[in-house]
């Protein structure tokens, strides 16, 4: 079998190094899906009012089908880039380029939108900004829908922005250790807020008044696009495969972690969701979006006073630390299809002293900044942003779950350390047996529903959206053509000597000799099998 050589450059071969540990796995998944019901939470309410808790619902258990999905992934191909590797694997090259183009809209999107979003809880917790700034905007009569308070919020998230470059650019040991002392004061928050909420504070009374108002005035349209920006709170899952490379024994934390992340990031979900319309009228929400979750902090009656600001505190740090994961998400991801010929050698150089893509860091972190600062002339820069954000979680998830289903029938010959539930066995004549996973053609169709709710629904995301892929795909198209290389074929790989590599890497030496053993059993069927044609 030809193989092509996959080489960083001429530079040194410098390789990704593995310095996250069980702990800081964990927090860069959560980091990037557990700050994300501070800006979900108010946006998903003002949309689906009082039936907020089924399209969270909704929205959550198709989520937990992206996460299992990623959990199997992640495990058996523990590398960087994530999804758009899966696909490039099961579906070829084009599809890898397309999955990864759409994670990268999402994951430079997350620099953006979560980068205002902690201005916009930083502008909460400084109250006396906010007022200054309401003073001036009414002092001078602004008429434009750009007003001073929402340029305060673009230079404090640009300013943040800066910081995170070189603090990504540094390594990702001190990128992981931001990450893992912030997330985890956020875990302890959360859980106060929430049991000190369904004690003190939830009314079951109004939140069933609520639902049944919305139900009788149901809004078909207003729901769906609810739903479809709910799955902004589930998005981020991917990132702990995004550090799979750097993961110390991936194929053995990465199982524990994710399924641990999916549990906890649904459960804090439905219960905000149950818990803020239990508490207050959706509209009170709706004039809250910027903070939503400082705002129902100080609802809670004997801790609110103190619960309030400092809510609205640590929303400013997790949402930071999640914009530092879309960072890290996606120079990670540009690095892998660098090094696969789907982008330029350019995109997967790494630093000689900090070892870090520090070019991909740059330039997709600078991309963020350009989103920020276009999006400050839209009438609601969150809601802008999310539209987008939405647009390329979905259509990357589709691509990840038809790359699963392919995966078990092209390669069921690696180990994988987690399993998708809800299979059967389907065992094809001369061939080993295949486990067909129900519950990923399950996630494929919800997704499916769900991206069609954002195209449907999102003005801005429907034309964004393809508008991204589309120069993408120019881009890649040049890009192949110049290279002399097939654009909708694929280069050949020797993906067995690449895998043996991987697990190598990963010191996962028992998969290691679970794969050698699984080769030489299939190489045993193929030989009876041709012996047996001959006679």
């Amino acid at each position: 079998m030809s193989t092509d050589t996959l080489q960083l450059g001429p530079e040194p071969n410098v390789e990704l190094r593995r310095d996250v540990s069980i702990w800081g796995s964990f927090m860069w998944g959560y980091a990037d899906v557990g700050a994300d019901i501070y800006t979900a939470l108010g946006l998903v309410i003002a949309a689906a009012q009082g039936m907020a808790s089924v399209a969270f619902a909704i929205a959550g258990l198709v989520y937990i089908c992206i996460g299992l999905a990623y959990t199997e992934l992640a495990s058996a191909y523990p590398v960087a880039g994530g999804g758009h590797y899966y696909a490039l694997r099961g579906l070829g090259d084009f599809w890898g380029f397309v999955a990864g183009v759409a994670l990268l809209l999402d994951y430079t999107i997350d620099i953006s939108l979560f980068s205002v979003a902690s201005a916009g809880y930083f502008l909460s917790f400084w109250s006396k900004i906010i007022t200054h700034a309401e003073r001036i905007k009414h002092q001078i009569h602004l008429t434009s829908s750009v007003v001073i308070y929402d340029w305060v919020m673009v230079v404090v998230s640009l300013a943040l922005i800066l910081f995170l470059i070189w603090l990504n650019i540094r390594g990702m040991k001190e990128s992981s250790l931001f990450n893992e002392i912030l997330g985890a004061l956020d875990i302890v928050t959360e859980s106060t807020l929430v049991v000190c909420g369904f004690v003190f504070a939830w009314r079951p009374e109004l939140i069933s008044s609520q639902f049944l108002e919305t139900w009788h005035h149901f809004d078909l349209h207003r729901f769906a696009y609810g739903t479809s920006l709910g799955i902004i709170c589930f998005v981020g899952l991917e990132s702990i495969s995004q550090a799979a490379q750097e993961t110390r024994r991936p194929a053995t934390i990465i199982p524990r972690t994710s399924i641990t992340l999916i549990i906890t990031v649904f459960v804090f979900a439905v219960a905000f969701s149950n818990l803020s319309l239990g508490v207050s009228p959706w509209q009170n929400f709706e004039t809250h979006m910027e903070d939503p979750v400082a705002y129902l902090a100080t609802l809670i009656p004997f801790i609110g006073f103190i619960a309030g600001p400092f809510a609205a505190f640590l929303g400013m740090t997790i949402l930071a630390i999640s914009a530092n994961s879309g960072i890290m998400s996606a120079s990670r991801l540009t690095f892998s299809m660098s090094q696969l010929k789907l982008l330029s050698p350019w995109f997967d150089k790494v630093h000689q002293r900090y070892r870090t893509p520090a070019r991909t860091i740059a330039f997709f972190s600078g991309l963020g900044i350009l989103f920020v600062a276009a999006s400050a002339f839209t009438p609601q820069i969150i809601d802008t942003l999310g539209n987008m954000y939405a647009f390329g979680a979905t259509l990357g998830y589709i691509i990840v779950f038809a790359s699963l289903i392919k995966l078990r029938f092209v390669d069921p010959y690696t180990p994988r350390p987690y399993h998708v539930p809800i299979n059967f066995s389907w065992k094809r004549p001369g061939q080993v047996p295949v486990q067909v996973p129900i519950l990923g053609f399950l996630g494929m169709v919800g997704v499916s529903m769900i991206f069609f709710f954002v195209v449907y629904t999102h003005a801005i995301g429907r034309i964004a959206g393809p508008a991204w892929v589309a120069l993408c795909l120019l881009y890649y198209v040049f890009y192949r053509r110049s290279l002399k290389l097939p654009v909708l074929g694929s280069v050949k790989h020797d993906w067995e000597k690449e895998q043996m590599a991987v697990l190598t890497s990963a010191e996962e030496y028992d998969l290691l000799e679970r794969y050698k053993l699984a080769l030489l059993e299939r190489d045993k069927i193929l030989k009876k099998k041709v012996n047996g044609t001959k006679i």
